[in-house]
């Protein structure tokens, strides 16, 4: 009988977290959070996947990006595809924060 009221209790109080943080949205964001970190890759692995160095220029990295997504959608190379998708998305933040750096 006192360890159902324990489980009770305890899934109250854990439902009552949950909804405190879903309030303020840390849920969602630690969510996205897991989600981005597991899936990014390193700025040199996506410079090197994509082929570019440090100073090209946003326009380079999209045309190179386009052109590898492209080349490998025709032969039907999920994996590199995502590979490819994954190197802009990582370079892509890391011009965002150089962008609002410089504003």
């Amino acid at each position: 009988m006192g360890s159902g009221i324990m489980v009770r209790a305890f899934a109250q109080a854990y439902r009552q977290a949950l909804a405190n943080a879903s309030k303020s949205g840390v849920a969602h964001e630690t969510v996205q959070n897991i989600r981005r970190g597991s899936k990014m890759m390193a700025e040199p692995e996506a410079r090197q996947v994509l082929g570019i160095t440090e100073h090209s220029t946003w326009e380079e990295i999209l045309q190179k990006y386009d052109k590898l997504f492209e080349n490998n959608a025709k032969n039907g190379s999920f994996y590199l595809q995502s590979k490819v998708h994954r190197a802009k998305e990582c370079l892509e933040e890391v011009y965002q924060k150089k962008a609002e750096g410089n504003s």
